[in-house]
């Protein structure tokens, strides 16, 4: 963090955050039972890796979002002669997408947004509390 952070830019970064984990939940969602013709084609759910982000001037820290990774979990093969991609054996690939997973990983992300929503939210009536007292 280039310069000093206040409450409110650590909460947009934690909410930033939260919104890509948000994102790739529901692209896997998307792409869950999508077919390919190859391994390779097949669709592999993403994460996001959130990395620490410290001030070392204020001694605050923050979560940033490091990378999008693709997970290294195998597609599942599929027989489905009808298949217009299906292969010379009457076989597809299907993204190994686990839906109940993304559920929960959407719910979480949607609550530590919300949570965040409500943390600065009490802060800034707390700032306008403090304003008022004479």
């Amino acid at each position: 963090m280039p310069n000093p952070t206040t409450l409110f830019q650590l909460g947009h970064q934690a909410m930033s955050a939260q919104l890509v984990r948000m994102n790739a939940a529901a692209s896997n969602l998307a792409n869950a039972g999508s077919v390919s013709q190859t391994e390779q084609g097949a669709y592999r759910p993403v994460r996001a890796v959130f990395a620490q982000a410290l001030d070392r001037q204020t001694g605050l820290s923050t979560v940033n979002v490091a990378t999008v990774a693709r997970a290294d979990v195998a597609p599942a093969r599929r027989y489905d002669p009808g298949h217009p991609l299906a292969d010379e054996q009457g076989e597809v690939w299907v993204s190994p997408v686990d839906e109940n997973e993304e559920m929960v990983e959407m719910l979480e992300a949607s609550r530590q947004y919300r949570n965040m929503v409500e943390a600065l939210s009490t802060a800034k009536q707390l700032m306008l509390e403090t304003m008022r007292m004479k």
